[in-house]
């Protein structure tokens, strides 16, 4: 996982986006609200982004959107859960909080709510452009970051993040630190402390 200016002997780039200004929009198919995070490039819609990072508030039973070509991960936030119904009979159950599904955006998912609206986090990744993975931090840790864009999202807070060596940030809930990296195959040093809980968002261009 990553960052756009900062490894050893050479600093990355660090972003920090705030939850509380994500701004809401509509679904696609309109059966919620999405808050984008982070999308590459900046100001792509829906049909050209290379990778994005979004927040949505699952507020009825129903159909997913289908972006073909898209790699996506799902991780619960928030909510009693979700289950997410594939054409083949396959089920991905999202029961507890920061549980993780992974499918292909073409495909066709029905989406059942357990009980009551659900809030999640979605990384979606233009296959043959981009390739990424998620990982959970809790807690106290010391983790290391290789990719070429690196955000750590709060999803429990508050916890505090050191990238290298800069000073340490305090993310609450739903904020993002974006790390841009000047040399992808650098490893970077990142601490946590703190009782919350990070998902950790590597993503290397092709």
């Amino acid at each position: 996982m990553t960052s756009t200016n900062v490894a050893m002997g050479k600093t990355p780039h660090l972003t920090l986006i705030r939850g509380v200004d994500l701004v809401a929009s509509p679904w696609k198919n309109g059966g919620g609200v999405t808050r984008e995070v982070a999308a590459w490039p900046e100001g792509a819609g829906l049909d050209t982004f290379v990778w994005r990072v979004s927040v949505a508030d699952v507020a009825q039973p129903g159909p997913f959107s289908r972006f073909a070509g898209i790699d996506r991960t799902l991780v619960l936030l928030s909510g009693a859960g979700m289950l997410l119904d594939d054409a083949q009979g396959y089920t991905h159950a999202l029961k507890q909080p920061l549980d993780i599904a992974r499918f292909e955006g073409e495909a066709v998912i029905e989406a059942r709510l357990v009980n009551g609206p659900t809030r999640d986090f979605n990384l979606m990744l233009r296959r043959g452009a981009a390739a990424g993975e998620v990982e959970v931090w809790r807690g106290d840790g010391e983790h290391t970051l290789s990719a070429d864009v690196a955000l750590l999202f709060c999803a429990e807070g508050p916890i505090a993040v050191t990238v290298g060596d800069a000073a340490p940030v305090q993310l609450d809930i739903n904020d993002t630190m974006r790390i841009d990296s000047a040399d992808a195959a650098q490893a970077l040093r990142c601490t946590t402390g703190g009782s919350g809980a990070l998902l950790a968002i590597g993503i290397r261009y092709a």
